[in-house]
C-alpha cells in the first residue's frame, strides 16, 4: 500500500486502495505521505468520515509516525487538524451573547440563573455557563476551544456558544477576531505539512469560492466508502415553514411592518403548499415551486433591505448574522425553485415537525471530478471499495471513469455508467485500484450461513419464520450476537420475540438507551446480544468473544420510495446503464460488506454471519452482493450453522 501511494504521488494517477480490517492502513498511507512532504515540500490533506478516526490520527497514529520520521531523517513535518467553524467556540457569542441561534436563545438572565436540573431551559443554561467558562480557559491555555474537548453538553447548548460559517461576521469586523479559535485553527493548518480534516469540509471547500482548506498537492480520503453520502449531505439543504418563520421573526426589528408580514406570509404559503403536496420528488412547476418562488422573492427583498441599512453602532454584528440566515433562505429557495437538472428536489415527511422540502445533488461525481480530482492527486482507501469484486462502481461514484483505468487486470461489472454532472469538460483522469488484502483467513475464521429455506422478505416487516430463526441462532450462540436489521421496527420485533423465547438471555435493542451505553454493555458483557439498525452496520468495533454471531435480516436495499435513490437510478438508466445495479445493488453491497465485516476484527476471532434473506443465493444479483462480502466458508444448511455455533461456544 505504501509503495502504491508513493507511485501515485509521483505519477499523478489517482488510486483506490482496499485495505482490510487489521491491515494498518493509517500507517500504510502516513509513511508515504510524510516521505512526500519531506522530500518535495508539498502539503497533503487527509480527510476522514468519522470524528473517531480523526481523533485517532491526531492523537495516536500521526504523533507516532512523526516521531519515527524525526528519528529517521532528523526532520519532523508539521501536522494540524481543521474542522468546520461551528466546531469551535465563538468568542463573540461567549462574551457578548451576540446574535441568535436558529433555535431561540436563552436570555443572559436565564443563563445566569440556570440551576434547576429538571427544567430543559435551565439545563441548557447551565451548559452554556459551563461552556463559556471552558472557552475562556481555553483562550488562555491553548488558544483553541474545540467542541471535542468541551464539557458534556447538548447540541442546543453548543449552539449558544458557536456560529456557522455563514453567521460569522468575519475576523476583520469581529471585536475578538485576533483571538478567534476558528481562525487560529486555519492559521495552524496553513503552517502545516499534513492537514487532517473531514469529508464534509473537503466538500464545502470544493463547493465554495471562498477557500476553506489551505492549498494542497495531494489528498488521502480515508473511510472512502462513506464519501458519497458525506458529500451528498454537505451539498444538500432543507427548507421548512418553521425555518422561514423563525428567520422572519429574527428580522422584524430591522424591517418595516409590511415587509416583515410578507416574510411571515411566505412561510404560511410554504406550509400550505407542502401540506397539499404528495411526498416525493418535485419534477414539474406547480404549487410547491410557486411557494419556493414566493420565499425566494421575499427573502431577496429582505436581504436587500438589511444590506442597505449598514451603519455604525453595536447592532451591526447582530444585523450581519440576521442577514446571513436570510441569504441562506434565499439561496436554498432559489435552488429549489429552479428544479435544476443536477438537483433532486423533494417533499419529505418528518415524524414530529411536519413536512419540509429538501434538495440534494443528483450525483457528487461531477463536483469531485472538477474540484478535487482535477486539482490534486487523490487516494481513496477503505476496507470496502470493491463491489461485486471490482472497483468500477465505486470509482464512478467518485467521478472516475472505467475507460481511464491504467490497470485493467480486474474484471468489470458493466455498471459503471452514471451521471457526471458538470465533469465533462475535465480531461482524462487516469486511476488504478489495488486490493492489499487482509491479515485474516476468512475461510478458516468465519462461516457465511445463508438461510435459503426462508421465505423472501416482506415490505410490512420481519416474518414469523425469520423471528423463529433469529431466536434459534441466538440460542445456539449463547447470546454474543449482533443483530443488524433493515428497520427499527424489525429490530424491536426481534428483540421482543427473543426475550420471550429466551428469558435467560439479555437482549439490548437500539432505542432502549443511548447507543454509546448499549455498545458499552455489549462489549463488557460477553453473553449480551445487541439488536439495531443503520448506525450499527458500520460504526461498531467489537473484537473477541463478545460478537461471535452477526445476523442480517434482509438485504439492505435503499427504501423503494427514497426520492434521491430513485432519481439516481433513473439517471443511470437514461444514459444506458443498469440503474438498479449501479445504485440500489451497490448501496446494498456496501452495507453487506460493512455489516458482515463486524464479525472478524482480529486474527483470533471466530464466528458466523447469518443472512436471513434467500435472495442472496436465489436472485440474479446475489453473486454480485456475495462477491462484495468477506470470503467466508458458505453454507445454506441451518443445522450446519446451529452445530457450528454450539461447538464454537462450547455447548456441543
Amino acid at each position: 500500500m505504501a509503495d502504491a501511494l508513493a507511485q501515485a504521488f509521483e505519477s499523478g494517477d489517482h488510486l483506490l486502495v482496499q485495505a482490510g480490517t487489521g491491515t494498518g492502513k493509517s500507517l500504510g498511507y502516513l509513511a508515504p505521505v510524510l516521505t512526500r512532504v519531506h522530500d518535495h515540500d508539498e502539503r497533503v490533506v487527509i480527510a476522514t468520515a468519522t470524528l473517531a478516526l480523526q481523533a485517532q490520527l491526531a492523537n495516536n497514529d500521526i504523533p507516532h509516525a512523526l516521531k519515527a520520521m524525526a528519528e529517521t531523517t532528523g526532520h519532523e513535518p508539521r501536522s494540524a487538524v481543521l474542522k468546520g467553524r461551528s466546531n469551535y467556540a465563538c468568542l463573540m457569542r461567549v462574551r457578548d451573547q451576540a446574535g441568535m441561534a436558529q433555535e431561540s436563545l436563552l436570555s443572559s438572565e436565564e443563563v445566569a440563573s440556570a440551576v434547576d436540573d429538571t427544567d430543559p431551559e435551565s439545563v441548557t443554561g447551565a451548559e452554556v455557563v459551563a461552556l463559556r467558562e471552558w472557552a475562556e480557559d481555553e483562550a488562555e491555555r491553548t488558544g483553541l476551544a474545540d467542541r471535542d474537548d468541551a464539557p458534556s453538553h447538548t447540541g442546543r447548548g453548543w449552539a449558544q456558544v458557536s456560529v456557522s460559517q455563514r453567521e460569522c461576521v468575519g475576523a476583520q469586523r469581529c471585536p475578538y477576531g485576533e483571538e478567534c479559535f476558528a481562525e487560529r485553527a486555519r492559521e495552524r493548518a496553513r503552517q502545516a505539512d499534513v492537514v487532517v480534516t473531514n469529508h464534509a469540509l473537503l466538500a464545502i471547500d470544493a463547493m465554495s469560492d471562498v477557500q476553506t482548506l489551505p492549498e494542497y498537492d495531494h489528498v488521502v480520503i480515508d473511510e472512502a466508502h462513506e464519501l458519497v453520502a458525506r458529500v451528498t449531505g454537505a451539498a444538500s439543504a432543507e427548507l421548512s415553514p418553521q425555518q422561514v418563520e423563525r428567520v422572519a421573526k429574527r428580522c422584524t426589528v430591522y424591517l418595516d411592518d409590511d415587509l416583515g408580514m410578507d416574510f411571515l406570509d411566505a412561510a404560511d404559503d410554504l406550509q400550505q403548499a407542502l401540506d397539499d403536496a404528495e411526498p416525493g420528488r418535485v419534477t414539474e412547476p406547480g404549487a410547491v415551486t410557486m411557494a419556493f418562488e414566493r420565499v425566494r422573492d421575499v427573502s431577496r427583498r429582505v436581504a436587500s433591505a438589511l444590506g442597505g441599512r449598514e451603519g455604525g453602532g453595536d447592532t451591526d454584528n447582530d444585523k450581519r448574522q440576521v442577514l446571513a440566515v436570510v441569504r441562506e433562505v434565499f439561496e436554498i429557495s432559489e435552488r429549489m425553485a429552479a428544479l435544476g437538472d443536477f438537483d433532486v428536489v423533494y417533499v419529505n415527511d418528518r415524524e414530529r415537525a411536519g413536512r419540509e422540502a429538501r434538495v440534494a445533488p443528483l450525483s457528487v461525481a461531477g463536483l469531485m471530478r472538477t474540484r478535487v480530482l482535477a486539482e490534486a492527486t487523490t487516494v481513496f482507501t477503505s476496507a470496502t471499495l470493491k463491489l461485486g469484486g471490482d472497483f468500477t462502481n465505486v470509482a464512478a461514484s467518485f467521478g472516475l471513469r472505467a475507460h481511464e483505468r491504467v490497470d485493467d487486470s480486474a474484471p468489470r461489472s458493466g455498471n459503471e455508467a452514471g451521471p457526471d454532472g458538470e465533469g465533462d469538460e475535465v480531461g482524462p483522469l487516469p486511476w488504478r485500484g489495488i486490493d492489499v488484502g487482509s491479515p485474516f483467513d476468512y475461510r478458516r475464521q468465519g462461516i457465511m450461513y445463508i438461510a435459503k429455506h426462508l421465505p423472501p422478505p416482506r415490505r410490512d416487516g420481519i416474518t414469523a419464520e425469520n423471528l423463529t430463526e433469529v431466536a434459534e441462532l441466538v440460542w445456539a450462540a449463547g447470546g454474543r450476537t449482533l443483530g443488524l436489521f433493515a428497520s427499527q421496527r424489525s429490530a424491536e420485533a426481534a428483540a421482543v420475540h427473543v426475550r420471550r423465547q429466551l428469558p435467560d438471555h439479555t437482549i439490548l435493542c437500539q432505542g432502549d438507551a443511548q447507543l454509546s451505553e448499549l455498545t458499552r454493555r455489549f462489549i463488557d458483557e460477553p453473553a449480551v446480544s445487541l439488536f439495531g439498525t443503520v448506525s450499527l452496520w458500520q460504526g461498531i468495533d467489537v473484537p473477541g468473544d463478545t460478537c461471535q454471531l452477526v445476523i442480517i435480516d434482509k438485504i439492505p436495499f435503499p427504501r423503494p420510495d427514497d426520492p434521491l435513490m430513485q432519481a439516481r437510478q433513473q439517471a443511470v438508466t437514461q444514459v444506458g446503464g443498469n440503474g438498479f445495479m449501479a445504485v440500489a445493488a451497490s448501496h446494498a453491497a456496501l452495507l453487506l460488506a460493512q455489516g458482515s465485516g463486524r464479525l472478524i476484527r482480529r486474527s483470533t476471532d471466530r464466528g458466523l454471519v447469518a443472512v436471513l434473506d434467500p435472495r442472496l443465493v436465489t436472485a440474479r444479483y446475489g453473486s454480485f452482493l456475495r462477491a462484495s462480502m468477506p470470503p467466508m466458508w458458505a453454507t445454506t444448511e441451518r443445522e450446519t450453522a446451529i452445530q457450528a455455533l454450539r461447538r464454537l461456544t462450547g455447548q456441543d
